[in-house]
């Protein structure tokens, strides 16, 4: 028996030796232990889930009492603590030495959100699309997956690569905001009425930092669960770290996406569907990979390059053609991305 070690919340799991050819008999004898990787998975996505939504809620009534104006807080506060989960996973997959974790999430994130999340959404009701998604955003979305392959080629993202993505980040929250401070319709404006409160007073503070700070620590222990399950899961079966990532790891994090895609859905505000979905996948690679490969070098398998990345690159690309037709997607497209997205976790598990 030997155990995975972990970084700043250690967390030591089961892994076994056994003989791959016998992988029935290994479930039969030791389906205790695999059951066990499951449950650290499912508690993990769990506290992301919980975790990020205390996270944002109070950090965003924190600064709206200090003056902060709604807007800055949905297109900072809101917009980055929604991408927490991912970033706490990748951060504590690369501090486990688990980079093709990692890179998985990522790019099966993005995947995740065009298949499964606009899939879903659009099926639900036809989603509409704003001109100004498909003028600006969607391009934005397309270009920032074809930086991300083109800086894979060498089959290593560096930490050079990595501070090129952040500033790119940076560089599009600013643009973000100047152009919805100059839009005074605030068309681009997110909705941030479900973690803000008009008023507050200094006696709630408190109660907001706790929440804020518990989240947090939420979020660190759902990490470090996800990952430590993911790991074992991947070890157990003899799959890649590679294809954990990209489908039930990416399928986990992505869940407050859904979550919020399918309320804006059942609500007929499809409209914001779209613009979480491509917000989500701009975000993913320019802060959660670029901050991942900031901190330690990640290696791009040929696997991913030649298969991952360019599923990637083709669901975004897909999207603009589709978006632009009488500006709105219908549900027989929104159910061939999710046709697609089915067709992409075979191809991935069988591969």
């Amino acid at each position: 028996m030997s155990c995975v070690e972990e970084g700043a919340f250690s967390i030591q799991a089961p892994f076994f030796d056994y003989d791959r050819g016998h992988l029935s008999a290994f479930l039969y004898n030791q389906s205790g232990f695999f059951m066990l990787d499951i449950v650290y998975i499912i508690i993990g996505i769990i506290g992301l889930v919980w975790g990020g939504n205390w996270l944002v809620t109070g950090s965003a009534r924190l600064a709206e009492s200090f003056g902060i104006p709604r807007l800055i807080v949905g297109l900072t506060i809101v917009a980055f603590g929604t991408s927490s989960p991912e970033l706490l996973v990748n951060l504590s997959a690369v501090l486990n030495g688990s980079t093709d974790l990692a890179l998985g999430n990522v790019v099966g994130s993005n995947i995740t959100n065009i298949g499964v999340i606009l899939g879903v959404s659009g099926i639900i009701a036809p989603i509409l699309v704003r001109s100004s998604l498909i003028r600006r955003e969607i391009p934005i979305m397309i270009g920032v997956a074809l930086l991300a392959f083109v800086l894979s080629l060498d089959t290593q993202l560096g930490q050079i690569d990595g501070i090129i993505l952040v500033v790119g980040f940076v560089i599009f929250n600013a643009l973000m905001i100047w152009i919805t401070l100059q839009d005074k319709s605030s068309q681009h404006a997110p909705d941030v009425s479900e973690f803000t409160t008009q008023e507050i007073t200094s006696i709630n503070r408190l109660l907001e930092a706790g929440r804020l700070v518990a989240g947090l620590i939420i979020l660190v222990i759902g990490a470090n669960l996800t990952v430590t399950g993911a790991i074992n899961i991947a070890t157990a079966l003899g799959v890649s770290q590679l294809v954990i990532g990209v489908t039930l790891v990416a399928v986990g994090t992505s869940l407050p996406e859904l979550m919020a895609s399918l309320i804006a859905a059942i609500r007929k505000e499809s409209d914001l569907a779209i613009g979480n979905v491509v917000g989500s996948n701009i975000i993913n690679i320019l802060l959660i990979l670029g901050a991942t490969s900031a901190i330690k070098a990640v290696d791009v398998p040929a696997s991913a390059l030649q298969f991952d990345f360019l599923v990637m690159i083709a669901f975004s690309i897909v999207l603009l053609p589709l978006a632009w037709t009488n500006q709105k997607l219908a549900r027989w497209e929104c159910g061939a991305f999710l046709v697609g997205y089915i067709g992409f976790v075979i191809v991935t598990l069988v591969r």
